[in-house]
């Protein structure tokens, strides 16, 4: 199987976060129409393989305020060759149309407690349909929003952290952390990385809209191109040439860290294979 995570020209989004540099950002209507014909020439790539794909969609902006990525997600869904697909997203979509999906849908939610109402967050969390996981950002001041979706949540519902880019955790702010996730330890710091052995640019790749593949959207070496084929002579295991990995759609594929066992058939959508329960309050 390849698992590819494509990321297309999109980088507007409809968040203003103070942490993400394509917040607010808009693309001009010429901007949008590359971007959607990009995605349409994946999907119908995908569809002409004789070979098992999953594919994670990590748009710089938020995706799933575009039809042709509901579309895509739907009908890649039950394509019989595609195993997973999932796509990162901050839910600020309507979510009706994920009834249309099969069971090989699913969402990488990211809650951001500066741009939408608890209540409106936790509501469309409650309608979801497919498989998700649900995270935030580990900013010192959104930990007691953390606490409170943890304690809504139900219990076999992950709820991740990511660290704050930047950020040192003491001891005990990664303590609070740690009770919501107990999985923190693993974003806490950047891991080493070079010389490691990585499944990307083996068994799985990125790729963006104009079908160029590299290893992983952190390592600018390119391996060719998905549409002219010219990819796949280069697949083959390697040692990671980065100094370190600090986020975990990169970090996740490191063979020594173990973390295919942890997260199972969840990789892409960020669901740990045998979830750690936690007390309710998330303390």
């Amino acid at each position: 199987m390849l698992t590819i995570l494509y990321r297309g020209p999109l980088a507007s989004c409809d968040y203003d976060c103070a942490y993400c540099p394509f917040a607010k950002r808009r693309d001009t209507p010429e901007q949008l129409r590359a971007d959607r014909a990009a995605l349409e020439r994946f999907a119908a790539w995908v569809a002409r393989q004789d070979f098992d794909v999953a594919i994670l969609f990590t748009p710089w902006g938020e995706g799933l305020v575009r039809s042709w990525y509901r579309k895509a997600l739907v009908e890649l869904s039950w394509l019989p060759n595609v195993r997973r697909v999932a796509i990162q997203t901050n839910l600020s979509c309507r979510t009706g149309w994920l009834a249309d999906a099969s069971d090989r849908a699913a969402l990488w939610v990211t809650y951001h407690p500066t741009q939408v109402p608890y209540d409106r967050f936790l509501a469309k969390l409650r309608s979801l349909t497919v498989r998700h996981s649900v995270g935030i950002v580990g900013d010192p001041a959104h930990l007691d929003d953390a606490r409170r979706l943890r304690a809504d949540l139900p219990p076999e519902t992950y709820l991740w952290v990511n660290a704050e880019e930047g950020r040192l955790y003491t001891d005990a702010e990664a303590a609070d952390w740690t009770a919501v996730d107990p999985l923190f330890h693993h974003s806490r710091f950047p891991h080493p990385s070079r010389g490691l052995p990585c499944r990307t640019g083996d068994s799985v790749v990125s790729v963006n809209g104009d079908g160029d593949v590299r290893r992983c959207h952190f390592v600018a070496d390119p391996l060719g191109n998905l549409y002219d084929g010219s990819y796949a002579p280069q697949l083959r295991p390697r040692a990671c040439p980065a100094t370190a990995c600090d986020c975990h759609i990169g970090y996740v594929h490191l063979e020594p860290l173990g973390l295919y066992e942890v997260f199972g058939d969840g990789v892409l959508e960020r669901i740990p294979a045998a979830w750690p329960q936690v007390s309710r309050s998330g303390r």
